[in-house]
């Protein structure tokens, strides 16, 4: 590693010039198709694609070739944690309007207790502020 900033920055620049050049030279020389992508470290960030192809296709390629499907994989993240999230939703707005009185019809005897004393202890709360107000 390149202790001095400056220096670093010069050193990856033109290194990035010379890679940039040789993945030019073996899409114009040997008609492949080539990606890059590289992040500087101030953020900045370079591509370089041949002109035959696009970034996209050359990572479908790419995951076709080693077997898997970051897209896929990724989709299905989001669609757990999105349905982990409409999960708490709906328990929430159930939580809701039970404590506003609706919706009570479906609770045992024990869910009732439960939501009468979350209710006494609000009201106190409620009492206890205004008194201090």
């Amino acid at each position: 590693r390149i202790e001095n900033a400056t220096n670093r920055q010069v050193t990856y620049s033109k290194r990035r010039t010379g890679i940039m050049k040789k993945a030019r030279e073996l899409t114009v020389l040997c008609d492949a198709q080539v990606a890059i992508i590289m992040f500087s470290s101030t953020g900045k960030y370079h591509e370089f694609c041949s002109p035959s192809t696009d970034i996209k296709g050359i990572f479908d390629r790419y995951q076709q070739a080693i077997g898997t499907s970051l897209w896929v994989e990724q989709y299905e993240n989001m669609q757990r944690t999105l349905s982990h999230l409409k999960d708490i939703n709906r328990n929430l707005r159930t939580e809701i309007r039970q404590r506003m009185g609706e919706d009570l019809d479906g609770l045992d005897f024990d869910e009732l207790r439960g939501l009468e004393q979350n209710v006494d202890a609000a009201l106190k709360e409620v009492r206890h502020r205004k008194y201090h107000v």
